[in-house]
């Protein structure tokens, strides 16, 4: 099925999927096809039964693919749910994106929180709010900026690895920080605080403080804070 007109939702209702070229949502939709547009904004409730592409994606309300989603550019002002694997090449998170398989992509910016129960792999990951990853993150960059909360990840790998502490804009009056937890890091250089790991291994390593490290295996330089707790570490 081929189509080039517009899916204009303002009421509620189930549509056809195929081929459009701007889909706008400000009621209640459900589209039960596969579905290709230009533009996929919600800005009400949305449900796709099938999978997505799109060239950009928005959403204001809440947006559901039970399938598969790709799309160039994604921001997420409020709740998107894909059910399968999703390539989002770049996104914007402020409020939740959750992902049922692997989330995959360029370039990663998450200032709301992130819930993925596969693998996440981006060129750059940077984030100042929360994930939840339930597999490996890897990526070239990582940038992570802890203000609250807990964010987890099996495994973390990459290039340059960065975690740090921030205040909290929101409490200003808080005492709360934010804290990461993993069971492996790894990468060529890194520097971690308010973190808890099993193992941490890279050529540069320095652990700041707060951090609990069972293991630490560097090649070429290792630092720590004294506020940092390590079991062992090792010169391999």
């Amino acid at each position: 099925m081929k189509r080039s007109e517009n899916l204009i939702i303002n009421g509620s209702g189930s549509y056809p999927g195929g081929r459009y070229d701007k889909i706008s949502i400000r009621g209640e939709g459900t589209i039960v096809n596969n579905v290709e547009s230009a533009t996929y904004h919600v800005y009400g409730t949305s449900e796709a039964v099938e999978n997505v592409k799109t060239g950009s994606v928005k959403v204001f309300g809440e947006a559901e693919v039970k399938g598969n989603m790709e799309a160039q550019d994604t921001l997420v002002m409020g709740t998107m749910m894909v059910g399968g694997n999703a390539y989002l090449n770049k996104i914007k998170i402020f409020g939740l994106l959750e992902v049922g398989e692997r989330l995959t992509g360029d370039e990663a910016n998450i200032k709301g929180s992130i819930s993925v129960n596969g693998d996440v792999e981006y060129e750059t990951f940077d984030s100042s709010g929360g994930f939840e990853i339930k597999g490996l993150l890897t990526a070239e960059t990582i940038k992570v900026g802890l203000r609250f909360g807990q964010s987890s990840a099996e495994e973390i790998g990459g290039g340059k690895i960065t975690v740090k502490k921030r205040s909290n804009s929101l409490l200003p009056f808080g005492k709360e920080v934010g804290s990461l937890i993993a069971k492996v890091i790894e990468g060529d250089d890194i520097y971690l605080e308010n973190t808890k790991a099993d193992i941490v291994r890279g050529n540069k390593v320095k652990i700041g403080p707060d951090c609990q490290i069972g293991v630490v295996e560097y090649r070429d330089d290792f630092t720590h804070d004294p506020k940092a707790t390590i079991k062992t570490t090792t010169k391999i």
